[in-house]
């Protein structure tokens, strides 16, 4: 059940397209059995950009962990990669990470084993046992929510978006792939409100969420990305995208001119059914003043179109420590907890005191 291309996976280990390697390195290993059958990999990594509130010693990271259900080859693999990091002055693991964005392969899936979203990691049930009888430990849940988008809105949110759509100083607006530059703006400015500086979060540049857009531009279904706006100042934004993983599911990792022309046709003639939720963001000023509502609603009247139904939804994962974005996805309406990963912590001192993920304020 792939959720990803080959070149996905490549790319984070090339120096030319990955700038985590500005501040930190990765190493990989293959485990192979005594005939030769490959039956194990993992990755290592360092990135002085890692932090997490509350750190108190350096942690590397070990990702990409893939193994058949034997508990030697488990520790063989994560001895290996302990090891390379110890070398390197890390004093704890954290894993399955990234190296790189926290919005890819991270976390170890422990409930909702169903196909993932486009980059999100799979396992089997039977990782959790290898990688808690080594010693990992839980450091943060990671929740993704579903719902049915056909389902009528509930009351509660049909009441608040009647009422701010009712404001003339409320507008909202679907992006529009011809003004990219707006949106990509407009996108940099909510999110610096909404996140930067929290949980290791960085401001992004426009220029940097406009490399993001160009590339999401052949994808974006301008139905399903929605921003509000006070007098013209943006102040929420919706992003979803069709969920790409129900097109490169069937390409074998590989994404040559075959492939992609296989994918055109997907596209036009088998549009995916499934979307996902990267962002919802609302500014600080604007909380508890019904904009989730407005965006949730004036989005949900996009996707109840019978020519274009969309018929699953499901958020992409948020941290067990940022209570605030967990109340808003469970008051999006009818939602469900539709899988549960977990990034564990690894101490290599084991007797100091572990400590889970602090709280967000």
């Amino acid at each position: 059940m792939d959720s990803s291309l080959d070149k996905d996976i490549n790319d984070v280990f090339d120096a030319n397209k990955n700038k985590a390697f500005r501040f930190g390195e990765a190493v990989r290993w293959i485990l192979k059995s005594n005939d030769g059958q490959l039956i194990g990999r993992i990755a290592a990594f360092t990135n002085k950009k890692y932090k997490n509130k509350g750190d108190d010693v350096p942690v590397g990271g070990m990702g990409f962990f893939e193994c058949i259900n034997n508990p030697d080859a488990a520790i063989l693999l994560l001895d290996t990669a302990k090891k390379w990091l110890q070398e390197k002055g890390m004093e704890a693991m954290d894993g399955p990470i990234n190296f790189g964005e926290r919005d890819k392969w991270w976390g170890l899936v422990t409930r909702g084993f169903t196909e993932p979203l486009y980059c999100m990691n799979y396992n089997p049930p039977y990782y959790v046992d290898l990688i808690e009888q080594y010693g990992f430990q839980l450091f943060f849940n990671q929740i993704c929510f579903g719902i049915d988008p056909q389902k009528p809105i509930e009351q509660k949110i049909f009441d608040r978006h009647a009422a701010l759509a009712a404001d003339p100083d409320i507008s909202g607006k679907l992006i529009n792939k011809k003004q990219l530059p707006k949106f990509a703006a407009d996108f940099t400015t909510v999110y610096n409100k909404a996140w930067a500086g929290h949980g290791g979060l960085k401001q992004l540049s426009a220029e940097q969420v406009m490399i993001m857009f160009k590339k999401m531009k052949p994808v974006i279904d301008e139905r399903i990305i929605y921003y509000a706006y006070y007098k013209e100042e943006p102040i929420g934004m919706f992003l979803n995208l069709p969920d790409l993983n129900q097109y490169f599911k069937y390409m074998n990792g590989k994404f040559g001119l075959l492939q992609k022309l296989y994918f055109l046709y997907l596209k036009k003639f088998k549009p995916s059914k499934k979307f996902t939720g990267l962002v919802f963001g609302v500014v600080p000023e604007w909380h508890g003043k019904g904009v989730d509502a407005f965006l949730i609603g004036e989005c949900q009247q996009q996707v109840q179109v019978p020519s274009k139904p969309y018929l699953a939804y499901e958020m992409q994962w948020i941290g067990d420590f940022n209570p605030k974005m967990i109340n808003v996805a469970e008051n999006f309406g009818d939602t469900f907890r539709s899988r549960n990963l977990v990034t564990y912590r690894y101490l290599f001192d084991r007797e100091k005191e572990f400590k889970r993920h602090p709280i967000l304020i």
